[in-house]
């Protein structure tokens, strides 16, 4: 079952998604939709984790890393001087 939605959009978006229908032979509202599913899912998965980190981290006796260990860590990241992560104290 599918319902309207009526929504706003500045005139060089609009031309921008009737380009992008056009060329891959699909509808706007298919496209919007979808674009608009995908949205969802990604915003919908990060709030779940962001709650999950906070009951986590909001536990008695949790552990944290604090932030000039992370920064040092993350500086030497990606070179061939790489620490392992900080652990939790």
């Amino acid at each position: 079952m599918s319902t309207t939605l009526t929504i706003r959009i500045d005139e060089q978006t609009k031309e921008k998604l009737e380009h992008i229908a056009a060329a891959t032979a699909r509808s706007k509202s298919y496209l919007v939709n979808n674009a608009i599913k995908h949205f969802i899912e990604a915003n919908e998965w990060q709030i779940q984790e962001i709650k999950r980190t906070v009951k986590k981290a909001d536990q008695k006796g949790a552990d944290f890393i604090g932030h000039e260990e992370v920064a040092a860590w993350l500086d030497t990241w990606g070179s061939k001087k790489e620490k392992a992560p900080p652990k939790c104290k």
